[in-house]
């Protein structure tokens, strides 16, 4: 079970879930996109939220400024942050713009400040769990895609419910957050997303 659990916290990385935002939401909308269009911002999302960070990554392992891929100590995070802050804010001016595909431009926007919350958090010595953040937030847009185009998804809003709890979980039993660490994770990657859900549903 426990190294079930670990293959969770892998698969559901806080680096592939912008990756899987994106595929659900060409995924599941009803709005004609060029397959053109798909492959482009989909290569973006993975160059900008994959390639680069896992770059800068072993760059930092490199120089001894990390020591794990969960980047388990708190003083580990603050470059990974800053740099994971200025990605994103390139792929909402760049790349995914409101005027383009609004759905995702808020669901990036949000993304962003759960990040930068989780930086400030640094500063208070609270390590909140990205994990959280990110299985968090793209719940709620699931929630709000569903919304916003009025269609079914029950079974996968219930899925992605279920998976809060088996990253929160597996986070849990990898012992790399405690319970404050984890709502604190939750409630950043949550809060941001319902009140961006009034501009775009």
């Amino acid at each position: 079970m426990k190294k079930l659990l670990s293959i969770v916290s892998y698969v559901f990385h806080p680096m592939f879930i912008s990756v899987y935002a994106v595929l659900l939401y060409f995924f599941l909308t009803d709005r004609y996109h060029p397959y053109q269009e798909i492959f482009l911002v989909t290569i973006q999302v993975i160059i900008l939220t994959i390639l680069i960070p896992v770059s800068i990554f072993y760059f930092l392992m490199t120089l001894g400024k990390a020591n794990s891929f969960m980047l388990s100590e708190i003083s580990q995070r603050r470059i990974p942050l800053v740099v994971n802050v200025i990605l994103l804010y390139i792929l909402i001016t760049k790349s995914i713009r409101i005027e383009l595909i609004p759905e995702l431009y808020y669901f990036f926007f949000g993304a962003l400040v759960s990040t930068i919350l989780a930086f400030l958090f640094i500063f208070i010595n609270l390590k909140a769990s990205i994990h959280m953040i990110a299985i968090s937030a793209i719940t709620v847009f699931v929630i709000g895609f569903s919304l916003h185009t009025q269609t079914n998804h029950l079974y996968l809003v219930a899925f992605f419910v279920l998976l809060n709890g088996i990253v929160a979980t597996s986070r849990l039993s990898m012992k790399a957050h405690d319970t404050k660490e984890l709502i604190a994770g939750f409630l950043s990657g949550v809060l941001p997303q319902i009140a961006l859900l009034y501009f775009w549903l």
